[in-house]
């Protein structure tokens, strides 16, 4: 089978995916660790089912590995949070302790120290049913909410995601409930120090921390009546402010959950049109299939939507396309017109933009605004003056969202406090949002291409120089760029690669050769590219893994972006596409390649297999033809 052929059975088959009302949107698949905290949310409100618990049992049994332990990505190292919160939820739903699948869990579990050695959130959800003194959890008081932008350690000094879920949390910390359970997990305890309780050496930072975190507990066992009531109840109203028309908080899991939580410890009945909207949407989220229930911890129309458009164009599709035309029209909806969270750095900039679930007007995105604009340009619109009115208010939003340094973060502007991640309460994840390599790529290719268009766009070139400064300064020394939404140098170095080039960078740039260079260094035997997720923590594992469609794209777009689309690394690479396409136009792709939060929380995107193979195989023969 040829290129062409490849590459026309992988554009139908992505556009026979798409919604009669014009989005794409697949699976975004995590970790059981969403799952079992359906089940101890459901609990802990009284509205348990014995169905989703058999169904959703059934998932975390079948996701467990043959040595009984869970993982955070396919094919990665065991996950003790993980492990021990799906052994529980196993328990929950009835299954015996001597099961041999549980007793080589909870052997694991205790080679590991114990449930004692878990993240903090994990025992946060064992505090809520007396498995673990709300005593013995790291201090995060409600006043907080109280600290005005300026004092260190403010609400708006977390990421937007971290935010809604610290924000929430405090509120349920303070009221401290505990529901019966009616199991104990005595057979996965150690007795074990957990992490945060261990002393740092004298005069760190962390030290310091510590200190801080045992007066907050002092604080925390007689606080301050008035000031208490008056921080819950703000906290309480800035929840109920940042719920979404579907029922969300954030468009994500855990402030979802918590803030779920927060209100109902507050007294808010489940028959209140907040809680009520927000249970019922989570049914929107739930998949059942072969007698098994699992949630997604978030939805991604927009950027699917955005994504899939992009690759039709690249695969030749009329730019007059009935198909491309909607998608256009669902994009041109979503528009955000509201000022979000995103003000409090920049309170004079006016709303533009596009966020990546189809509800989450208080946090659009630069990453979702940037491949949403570029996705726009490449089709003819009914209404062009409409389309060029919300480009250009994209084009504001996203040159004021520019960080101090000149690059961009996804969500907020300069949210780079090193602070907040020394509090022992924020022990999982990313809990700001820097500058990275990869938004900023993308934005610096929206405003170079929109900039060239003609469309009169006021489009700062000192802004796109700053971005390419920025940019060029993040490379790393083998040539390659970090990826944080995606894994991981791969993904970094297809976004800015494309990127430079678009900003007027020639091929023969230093920085370009030494990025294709580096691709070709690590491309596999096999023709194709991957990354392991354990790249984030460990280096020998920068730019190794298995061949995966979606890398291997992302490394073709750089090289034929960087003039390399003949070489013979390219030439490869599209082989191997060619080579592993299903007879249905897809691709096979278990492994993650998405990223949440480094180190701790991945993703596997179930259209990224397809989207963006056909976007480089697209841009792959369009640069062969123009070449012959």
């Amino acid at each position: 089978m040829g290129v062409e052929q490849c590459l026309a059975r992988a554009r139908d088959r992505l556009m026979s995916l798409q919604d009669i009302e014009g989005w794409w949107k697949d699976e975004l698949e995590t970790n059981v660790s969403i799952e079992a905290e359906d089940l101890f949310l459901r609990e802990f409100l009284g509205i348990a089912d014995p169905e989703v618990t058999r169904q959703t049992a059934n998932w975390i049994r079948h996701s467990q590995r043959a040595d009984g332990t869970w993982a955070t990505f396919y094919q990665g190292p065991a996950d003790l949070s993980v492990t021990v919160e799906a052994y529980w939820a196993l328990r929950y739903a009835g299954d015996p302790v001597d099961a041999d699948h549980m007793t080589k869990a909870a052997d694991y579990i205790r080679s590991e120290g114990g449930l004692e050695r878990s993240r903090v959130f994990t025992r946060i959800w064992m505090a809520l049913f007396g498995l673990w003194r709300w005593e013995d959890l790291p201090a995060l008081p409600p006043e907080v909410i109280l600290l005005p932008k300026q004092v260190p350690l403010n609400i708006y000094d977390f990421a937007c995601w971290a935010r809604q879920t610290v924000v929430s949390l405090t509120v349920v910390g303070a009221h401290r409930p505990v529901r019966s359970m009616g199991i104990n997990l005595d057979e996965i305890r150690t007795g074990a120090t957990p992490p945060e309780r261990e002393l740092a050496p004298a005069g760190t930072v962390a030290r310091r921390f510590q200190r801080l975190d045992q007066a907050l507990h002092h604080y925390e066992n007689r606080p301050h009546r008035r000031l208490r009531e008056w921080s819950l109840r703000r906290a309480e109203q800035w929840i109920i402010a940042r719920q979404e028309a579907d029922g969300c908080w954030g468009g994500i899991q855990p402030p979802w959950v918590y803030s779920l939580l927060a209100l109902y410890v507050r007294g808010y009945s489940l028959h209140h049109p907040i809680l009520a909207q927000g249970l019922a949407g989570f049914d929107a989220w739930t998949i059942v299939e072969d007698d098994m229930r699992r949630l997604e911890c978030c939805q991604s129309p927009v950027w699917d939507t955005c994504l899939a458009l992009i690759a039709l164009a690249d695969a030749g599709v009329d730019p007059d396309d009935s198909q491309m035309e909607a998608g256009a029209r669902w994009l041109m909806d979503q528009e955000v017109h509201v000022v979000g969270d995103w003000a409090e750095q920049r309170p004079h900039l006016a709303p533009g933009g596009w966020a990546f679930e189809f509800e989450n007007n208080f946090y659009p995105d630069l990453d979702d605004t940037a491949e949403v604009a570029l996705a726009l340009r490449r089709i003819n619109h009914t209404d062009a003056r409409k389309v060029n009115r919300a480009l250009d208010r994209a084009v504001e939003w996203v040159q004021g969202m520019q960080c101090q340094d000149g690059g961009w973060a996804a969500f907020d502007a300069d949210n780079c406090s090193p602070l907040v991640a020394e509090l022992p309460f924020c022990d999982f994840g990313e809990v700001i949002d820097p500058p990275s390599a990869d938004v900023t790529a993308h934005v610096i290719e929206m405003l170079c291409e929109l900039d060239g268009d003609g469309l009169g766009l006021k489009v700062d070139p000192v802004v796109v120089d700053r971005g390419v400064q920025w940019l060029s300064d993040e490379q790393e020394d083998d040539g390659s760029w970090y990826g944080r939404w995606g894994a991981n140098y791969i993904y970094g170095t297809g976004a800015a690669i494309p990127a430079l080039i678009s900003a007027g960078i020639s091929t023969d740039d230093a920085r370009v050769v030494r990025a294709c260079r580096w691709l070709e260094s690590v491309q596999n035997n096999d023709g194709g590219w991957g990354e392991d997720m354990r790249s984030y923590t460990d280096r020998e594992w920068r730019g190794r893994g298995e061949s995966t469609p979606s890398q291997t794209a992302w490394a073709l777009l750089a090289l034929i972006a960087g003039g390399q689309a003949s070489g013979e690394a390219a030439r490869r690479g599209v082989a191997w596409l060619v080579e592993n396409q299903r007879r249905d136009g897809d691709w096979d792709e278990p492994w993650y390649t998405g990223t949440g939060f480094s180190g701790d929380f991945y993703i596997r995107y179930h259209l990224y297999r397809l989207v963006f193979p056909v976007m480089a195989l697209g841009r792959w023969v369009r640069a062969i033809e123009d070449e012959a």
